[in-house]
């Protein structure tokens, strides 16, 4: 259920991306638009305005504020069904560690009871890495 909810937030996320984008685009570049202005009173105004602007530039801090809203819950979301992921993953392993220690068939030893199966063959031994020293017949290295 966590998946479905944090799935559709991001559909809601990436089509508000693309509304706000739009309206960017749209807007007209006011005629004092330098950096004079950009670092002056001028941006206070246009940023924190008695109300004052057209409607793109409302429905634009509307479309910036869900989008910064959505980005955070997002997160947090995530965050936590990560956590819980990792949780879920720890009581695996203790439960599975509880239960002992998994021994194959071909491994576990053989009980003449349960079992008439041969012993298994022995493994072959290995070979010296250097047979001139290991053995006196090859004689004396030059």
């Amino acid at each position: 259920m966590m998946s479905f909810i944090i799935g559709l937030l991001t559909v809601i996320l990436v089509l508000d991306c693309l509304l706000l984008l739009l309206l960017i685009l749209i807007q007209l570049p006011k005629k004092e638009a330098g950096a004079g202005v950009a670092f002056g009173g001028g941006a206070t105004d246009a940023l924190f305005g008695a109300g004052s602007g057209t409607a793109l530039t409302k429905i634009t801090k509307y479309s910036a504020g869900v989008f910064l809203g959505l980005s955070l819950l997002l997160s947090v979301m995530r965050a936590n069904q990560a956590n819980e992921g990792g949780r879920k993953f720890e009581e695996e392993l203790k439960r599975k560690a509880a239960a002992g220690p998994v021994i194959p068939p071909a491994l576990a030893p053989a009980n003449s009871m349960t079992s008439t199966a041969a012993a298994p063959a022995a493994l072959p031994l290995l070979q010296p890495s250097n047979p001139a020293k290991t053995n006196p017949a090859a004689g004396p290295e030059k």
